[in-house]
C-alpha cells in the first residue's frame, strides 16, 4: 500500500509519523489512519470516504483484521458489524 509516495498532482499518498500512518486521497482529504508498527497495520484504524465522512472502524493485528469491524452507510447508519480473529471472520 505504501509503494506510491505521491499522486500525479504532487499530493502525498501517505504520511508516517511516530508509528502512526495516515493515508490521503488525491485531493488531500484523509483516507485512513491508525498505528503502523514493524511495517504492519496494528491496533484501531479509521477509514473515511472522500467527503471526510466516517466509513469504517476496525482493529488490526499484524495486517490482519482482528476484533470488531464496523462499516457505516452514507447516511451514517451502521451496515456491518462483524468480529474477526487473525483475519478470519467469526460466526
Amino acid at each position: 500500500m505504501m509503494k506510491k509516495k505521491e499522486y500525479a498532482n504532487g499530493q502525498k499518498t501517505y504520511e508516517l509519523k511516530n508509528d502512526y500512518l495516515t493515508y490521503y486521497f488525491e485531493d488531500g482529504t484523509k483516507k485512513a489512519e491508525g498505528p503502523y508498527k514493524n511495517d504492519m497495520m496494528q491496533g484501531d484504524w479509521t477509514f473515511y470516504r472522500k467527503t471526510g465522512q466516517l466509513w469504517q472502524k476496525g482493529s488490526f493485528k499484524d495486517n490482519q483484521k482482528h476484533g470488531r469491524f464496523l462499516r457505516y452507510d452514507k447516511k451514517d447508519k451502521l451496515e456491518y458489524d462483524e468480529q474477526f480473529d487473525n483475519g478470519k471472520q467469526l460466526k
